[in-house]
């Protein structure tokens, strides 16, 4: 799974890259700070399922603290994106480049209205046209492309697998084209579309293939009106207000154990001794979380994975009495499925060969044996019998 952030430069797209993940990522208060792509792991949070169960995991491909499951996903943080970007303006190219592959996109806007779309600073620049712009020249980008090999895509009766193979490695599946072809009443048998054709395609593509989340950063230089004003005109996305300063702030003051702090949290412990200065901007950050109980910053990436994507979380073991795998650790590993997903997509995520031999799986919660095509639930924990060798 990949998720990119995006948005016009200078909106605070790199803080809240920096803290979700902890890379230090070049940031500065100018227009195209960011140049090459930044990558990096954040953590999704979860309840684990250990307490329910009555056992103390031990995990290995993620995190548990204090009962809170920490499961990676990467994330990419790319250069700014301004008006004439599909054209090849700023770094629009290189930008729009690096998105291909990623399932969901956090498009980070400036609520407070101090930056315009080039990113340069303004008095009352209205964040929802940031939106707009990003959207467009998404969709000009990819009629582009489709432009470019429309007479060889017009030649076949299958243009929905046409379109696949000019799209391919784009994270694009047959069933979003079709999705996004039939939304727009467009045939996809020996297509003969216009310019708009074109284009209404590829703005309901990118919608469906790179489903989008609004970061209404700097919320600690706005106001909640201006929130609840930007939600209204963005009707359809899921608008999220955040501080990413101030989440920065706080994991590295926890990092550097002065606090002690839970990403996604409404409070902090102070911990150690401070400065005078230091004591003051902690106090500061603690009136803004006693106020919106969190920066937004690890919503953000939940809301993104759990809700957007429609992810759920499965723990795979061995033993379904123990909760463990062969090595004997408890509820080793949390891995992220697609809500639909079966046993026996549990058994090829784990291993192919362990899905081509497998026989049936088992409900460790209740002990009952289970079928290949049982849906998963959140928090189910599952064992696969399999007749692979080990």
């Amino acid at each position: 799974m990949l998720i990119g952030i995006i948005g016009a430069p200078n909106k605070g797209k790199s803080t809240i890259f920096s803290a979700m993940t902890l890379v230090n990522a070049k940031i500065e208060d100018r227009p195209f700070t960011t140049i090459s792509p930044n990558y990096g792991v954040a953590y999704v949070t979860t309840k684990c399922v250990d307490s329910e169960l009555g056992v103390k995991c031990n995990p290995r491909n993620s995190i548990c603290n204090n009962g809170t499951r920490e499961i990676p996903v990467n994330v990419i943080d790319v250069a700014g994106l301004v008006p004439g970007a599909h054209l090849g303006k700023g770094m629009g190219n290189q930008f729009l480049n690096d998105l291909i592959q990623a399932d969901a996109l956090i498009q980070v806007v400036d609520l407070s209205g101090k930056t315009d779309e080039y990113g340069n600073p303004c008095d009352g620049c209205d964040p929802a046209k940031e939106v707009d712009m990003v959207r467009d020249e998404l969709a000009r980008w990819l009629a582009g492309i489709l432009a470019k090999h429309m007479k060889g895509i017009a030649r076949r009766q299958d243009g929905d697998i046409a379109i696949k193979e000019v799209l391919s490695g784009f994270n694009i599946s047959l069933e979003q084209i079709r999705k996004a072809a039939e939304a727009n009443f467009l045939s996809l048998n020996g297509i003969d579309w216009n310019e708009e054709d074109t284009y209404k395609f590829s703005d309901t593509l990118m919608r469906i293939s790179k489903p989008t989340v609004i970061a209404a950063n700097k919320l600690d230089m706005s106001s909640i009106e201006a929130l609840e004003n930007l939600r209204k005109r963005l009707e359809g996305y899921e608008v999220i207000g955040c501080s990413g300063a101030i989440e920065l702030a706080l994991r590295n003051a926890a990092k550097n154990g002065y606090i002690a702090y839970t990403p996604g949290s409404g409070s902090f412990e102070i911990k150690g001794k401070l400065s005078e200065e230091q004591e003051k901007a902690l106090r500061l950050m603690q009136k803004y979380l006693a106020k919106y109980h969190t920066t937004g910053v690890q919503e953000l990436i939940n809301k993104t994975v759990f809700e957007v994507l429609g992810y759920i979380v499965v723990y795979p073991v061995e033993d379904e009495n123990k909760y463990t795998d062969h090595n004997g650790n408890v509820l080793p590993d949390a891995l992220l499925v697609k809500k639909g997903s079966t046993a026996k997509d549990l058994a090829e995520k784990i291993h192919s060969e362990l899905a081509t031999n497998m026989l049936y799986a088992i409900n460790a919660k209740t002990k009952a044996r289970i079928g290949k095509d049982y849906l998963l639930s959140n928090n189910d924990v599952i064992k696969i019998v399999s007749a692979a060798k080990k």
